[in-house]
């Protein structure tokens, strides 16, 4: 396990003289658990993870475990929005900057909630189309005086920080292609770093860096390989191809970096982590598999050129949805007897791993919730034992986890004095089949998936509710040392949200059940809770002003988390969005809560089956991505329409009457057949559901 092994091991760390040219110099493990990170006063919070080491760990004690109990809330904010807001505050010097939906972004004095600046981008709703879950922004950046935004259609602003003003704007990606922008930009040694999404598009993803101080280009480092016949980019390009087939490049690849950066200031090295192909079925876009290099890795770039240092795949022939774009943290850890400078990933896939940051060997990997698409992971090759029935074909076949991951984007914390990580973990279940006549497009919506009929259709009902039985949430504590979980604290469902740790011995989590909750962090006993009318989805921050400590929040359920909404309420009847900032002693209320009205009942279905069934196709390809698989949940559940929207369905989806709210006009995709199919679908799968609903609702 001490060698790095060659390119040729397939599935770990690639190597070798010619291209892994770490240098080592000053890379000793030493004694601390802290790894080395980025400079930020103990009472700031500077980037999205507070250091760039992403920790989500405040050595502020002020609120701990003992007196937490006297916690109030000491001012909030309406953010006028009902969509997802993710982004955890940045504060400095007495100032908290905040960026909500559609990357408004607000400036306040964090003693009194007072606003000193709003700066709107007017990012164009249309764009909203291209954000597979909501035009959110998980968070922002600074540098000397400037927040740096970076919005849904690409653009990376920098803001004065005392005024608001732009100090200077650059265009990061070509907007003939479906990319966009969720993840909160980084700064790393006066480079401001940005992904993208777009993978679930087929877009071809990429890392790239730009100057803070003037937005000059530096770098760019693509994913996945584009077309052989243009020549690649670098070697790392060129050996990447050798792991795909077919006419990939014709779709994109995808493969977006579309959250997760972190950074060794030693080694120099940023650490990224990569999503999924498109289409996300093998078989279209990789007809002869291969592991289809740099999916669902982890791969190191030199921070000063983007060069190609190392990379570990993790789910090598990714067809599961399976991101491996969730936190990625950096400590030292004292891993079988050796100290280690180490990097942890909780992704999607359902597995704890822990590489060696230096040179990505794979020390050791668990399953912290129950995994079927594989086995385990062999620690020598590194590679996962995948189970050969995962490989799905036409037939359908059930496994776990789902497209919601084992843990999704939601941020994990890491506490040093505990030795522990705390994320939240998902148990989801979800029936893969490859789509039948499937036919994948440039710059579409192409998971390869569904298209389920007649036996087909029926099978994959009966397996999809015995894979809901089994559905579980909770709050974890890992033990990456032992590979063990500690303790664990069951929640209501899917969405709980990121977390935040302290040296006051506190675990700071917003949950499902519509509240922010903080737990003992040794051993997961509730210290203290508050409703708050929303499922906080964020991560929380803290910080320290006049001496005295506070805790911030964004309370805005949505995003992601609502894709796979099973009815819980939470969607229906909850606030507009807010920040929440708490103290020892705050006294602030909020206004009650009004009940939402019950969902209406769906219009009759009156199509037929060959018209529903082309409507379930189309729905798969176009609307799937932002409405839901089965058309459940997604960032507007269409299964709770109104009879307003019912009559207006073609032309909200055909001439974009409802532009304004990010549903853009498909006329360019879809023909009124098209559109009609669709709806049928959607009125269908309304009255299947509706009335279980209304039983739990």
């Amino acid at each position: 396990m001490g060698t790095v092994t060659p390119w040729a091991r397939r599935g770990r760390a690639a190597s070798g003289a010619a291209w892994l040219l770490v240098a080592l110099a000053g890379a000793g493990a030493g004694g601390a658990r802290a790894a080395p990170a980025s400079a930020a006063a103990p009472g700031d919070w500077t980037m999205d993870g507070r250091t760039s080491d992403g920790q989500r760990y405040s050595p502020l004690d002020r609120i701990n475990e003992h007196n937490v109990g006297r916690l109030g809330l000491a001012w909030s904010a309406e953010l006028n929005t009902f969509r997802g807001v993710e982004a955890t505050p940045l504060v400095i010097d007495g100032v908290l900057y905040d960026i909500s939906a559609w990357d408004i972004t607000t400036a306040f004095d964090a003693r009194s909630g007072k606003v000193l600046w709003t700066y709107d981008p007017k990012v164009p709703t249309e764009w909203g189309r291209y954000a597979c879950c909501e035009p959110v922004s998980r968070g922002l950046a600074w540098y000397q005086g400037k927040a740096i935004i970076a919005t849904l259609d690409g653009r990376l602003i920098a803001l004065d920080g005392k005024t608001g003003a732009p100090v200077w704007t650059v265009q990061t990606f070509d907007k003939s292609a479906p990319y966009s922008i969720t993840g909160a930009p980084r700064v790393f040694d006066g480079k401001v770093i940005v992904g993208n999404g777009g993978a679930d598009f087929g877009a071809r993803g990429f890392v790239a860096a730009y100057d803070a101080a003037s937005g000059n280009f530096l770098w760019r480092f693509f994913l996945v390989p584009g077309d052989p016949a243009k020549g690649f980019e670098n070697a790392a390009m060129k050996r990447a191809a050798d792991t795909w087939n077919g006419d990939w490049w014709s779709l994109g690849g995808g493969g977006g970096a579309w959250d997760s950066f972190v950074y060794d200031p030693k080694l120099k090295l940023i650490y990224v982590g990569t999503g999924n192909g498109t289409p996300l079925a093998q078989h279209y876009r990789s007809p002869q598999g291969g592991d289809n290099l740099f999916l669902c890795s982890i791969v190191a770039l030199d921070a000063q050129t983007g060069e190609y240092r190392w990379h570990y795949q993790e789910v090598p022939g990714e067809e599961w949805d399976y991101d491996c774009t969730e936190s990625i943290v950096l400590s030292d850890l004292t891993v079988n007897g050796r100290k280690r400078q180490v990097l942890m990933q909780a992704p999607k896939d359902g597995f704890f791993y822990v590489l060696d940051r230096r040179t990505g060997e794979l020390l050791s990997a668990n399953n912290y919730v129950p995994v079927t698409w594989a086995s385990g992971i062999d620690i020598k090759s590194g590679r996962p034992q995948i189970n050969p029935a995962a490989r799905y074909g036409l037939d359908p076949v059930l496994l776990t986890p789902g497209p919601g991951g084992g843990h999704n984007w939601f941020p994990m914390a890491f506490n040093p004095k505990t030795g522990l990580a705390y994320f939240p973990a998902y148990e989801q279940w979800f029936v893969y089949a490859r789509a039948p006549e499937f036919a994948p497009k440039k710059f579409r919506s192409n998971s390869g998936w569904g298209g389920f009929s007649g036996a087909a259709l029926e099978k994959r009902k009966a397996l999809q509710k015995e894979g809901d039985a089994h559905e579980k949430a909770f709050l974890l504590a890992w033990d990456p040392v032992r590979q063990a979980a500690a303790w664990k604290i069951p929640l209501p469902r899917h969405g709980n949200g990121g977390v935040l740790t302290t040296a006051g011995n506190l675990v700071v989590e917003g949950t499902t059940k519509q509240t922010l909750s903080i737990y003992r962090a040794t051993d997961g006993k509730l210290l203290w809770e508050m409703p708050v009318q929303s499922a906080p989805v964020a991560g929380a921050g803290t910080f320290l002003v006049d001496g005295e400590q506070y805790i911030a929040v964004n309370a805005g359920w949505g995003g992601g988390a609502a894709q796979v909404e099973r009815g819980s309420g939470i969607a229906q009847n909850r606030a507009s969005a807010r920040l929440l900032v708490f103290k020892l002693g705050g006294a602030a209320t909020l206004p009650p809560l009004v009940d939402a009205p019950p969902i209406a009942e769906p219009p009759p279905l009156v199509a037929d089956e060959e018209t529903v069934l082309k409507g379930a196709r189309l729905f798969g390809e176009t609307c799937a991505v932002c409405h839901g698989q089965m058309a459940q949940g997604g960032v507007k559940d269409l299964r709770h329409m109104d009879a307003a929207t019912h009559a207006s369905f073609n032309d909200i989806v055909l001439k974009g009457i409802r532009a304004d709210r990010g549903m853009a006009s498909f006329a360019g995709l879809l023909t009124p057949a098209d559109v009609e199919a669709i709806h049928a679908y959607v009125i269908s799968r309304a009255n299947e559901d509706w009335g279980h609903r209304n039983e739990h609702e």
